[in-house]
């Protein structure tokens, strides 16, 4: 059986009528549903299968609808093809979704988490203060550079969203979203805005961060059964102690979407599933990756999805450079810099140099050479440093490169300054 990537879909992969067929064909599934709407005090799978669709989608409703929608999926999935997952990702909400298939959480705790997720974010915002835009063909330095140049305390605007190479969210304050969309838009990006009635992960969600906390110091939690990727870090849940302060920042942070694909596809992901409503995280794995095979459980032939995962082949290696590697953490790690000439300086003019070294080895079909490695290793400091990172989370980001990419033994004597 090759290496199985299970994804879970966010909020916005609903849809009036999302798990009936599952319903009535399963009694796993049937008794999912059941499940949910005994914790939730109403009938979850009317809502889901009659409701109108301004019901189902609103923030406190979607969240353990998707939630209640994927794991019954999920469930039935196994009955069909007993399979061990390698990773598991969820995109934002359906992070948590994802602890719950590896479980960490207990279904039935899970319900009410989203669902108290769910309300905490819909109070932090009030309706039509709030906005989010998805932004494409422009290069992402250029969006986070304009979301810095027109944000104050006023006038909150950031990236929420790093979904694929082409694709960025913005989200803040409605004025200040409009505003950087527009120019955005006169650089030749395409925006459109998303139809939702909060800033999603970004500064505004704070109250609901601090207010979800509280609410998951109520419920414990265990390690994950297999590789759970999380959105704050791209990087593996360490274990059950990380995950309350991981999904309560999650909420106020950018989904590192894309670098949590990439880390999958460097550790030997293979074949990807998306569990859940709709094609949503199929189709971003599509703009994320060539090499991993992309199938949705609700939308593709089973037997193809059956064949693909016991195909036997030997695409498990690993493709990490210390470059690809080293691209990946300047996109992920957390800035602490506002000073727009300083970060220019020491973090993107540096990261765009990185990024010519590794298209001229990709254009010339080779490995990097040891001085190349050695830029890159120069550039990566000079990054962590214009985005004020502290010295032991450079420490921890350098012996992930190492070790990840097994060369630790060609710069026996790095070491940080």
């Amino acid at each position: 059986m090759r290496n199985i990537v299970i994804l879970f879909p966010g909020q916005g992969a609903q849809y009036v009528g999302m798990g009936e067929k599952l319903y009535k064909e399963s009694l796993v599934a049937k008794r999912t549903f059941q499940k949910a709407s005994e914790i939730l005090g109403y009938d979850l799978a009317k809502l889901c299968f009659e409701g109108n669709i301004q019901e189902l989608s609103k923030t406190e409703n979607a969240q353990p609808a998707i939630l209640t929608a994927s794991v019954a999926a999920y469930k039935v999935l196994l009955e069909k093809l007993p399979l061990r997952a390698k990773f598991m990702a969820g995109h934002s909400l359906g992070e948590i979704t994802a602890l719950t298939c590896a479980g960490a959480i207990k279904f039935s705790d899970a319900v009410k988490i989203v669902q108290a997720r769910g309300r905490f974010m819909q109070e932090a915002v009030a309706i039509g203060m709030g906005a989010m835009a998805a932004v494409g063909d422009i290069d992402k330095e250029i969006v986070e550079e304009e979301c810095r140049k027109n944000y104050s305390d006023d006038s909150i605007v950031v990236v929420s969203n790093y979904n694929s190479p082409n694709q960025i969210v913005i989200s803040g304050y409605s004025e200040a979203v409009d505003k950087v969309g527009k120019i955005l838009k006169d650089k030749g990006a395409v925006v459109t805005p998303l139809k939702v009635s909060a800033s999603f992960h970004s500064p505004l969600m704070k109250k609901a961060s601090e207010k979800f906390k509280e609410e998951l110091k109520k419920y414990s939690f265990i390690k994950p059964e297999c590789t759970v990727i999380s959105n704050l870090t791209a990087l593996p849940y360490a274990g059950e102690a990380t995950i309350i302060n991981t999904l309560a920042t999650q909420i106020i942070r950018p989904v590192q979407w894309e670098a949590s694909m990439e880390y999958i596809e460097n550790h030997g992901g293979e074949v990807s599933i998306d569990i859940g409503p709709g094609k949503v995280v199929k189709n971003l794995m599509i703009k994320n990756s060539n090499d991993i095979v992309s199938l949705s459980f609700e939308n593709d032939d089973f037997e193809t999805l059956k064949e693909e995962v016991e195909m036997d082949d030997n695409l498990n290696t690993f493709k990490h450079t210390i470059i690809t590697k080293s691209i990946a953490i300047a996109v992920c790690t957390r800035n602490r810099n506002w000073d727009n000439e300083e970060y220019n300086k020491l973090v993107i003019e540096p990261y765009k140099k990185m990024q010519i070294i590794q298209d001229i080895i990709e254009k010339e079909n080779r490995t990097p050479t040891v001085e190349e490695m050695q830029e890159a290793l120069d550039i990566m400091i000079s990054i962590f440093n214009g985005k004020k990172v502290p010295i032991q989370e450079q420490k921890e980001r350098f012996r992930e490169i190492f070790e990840e990419t097994n060369t630790k033994e060609l710069f026996p004597d790095f070491k940080l300054v």
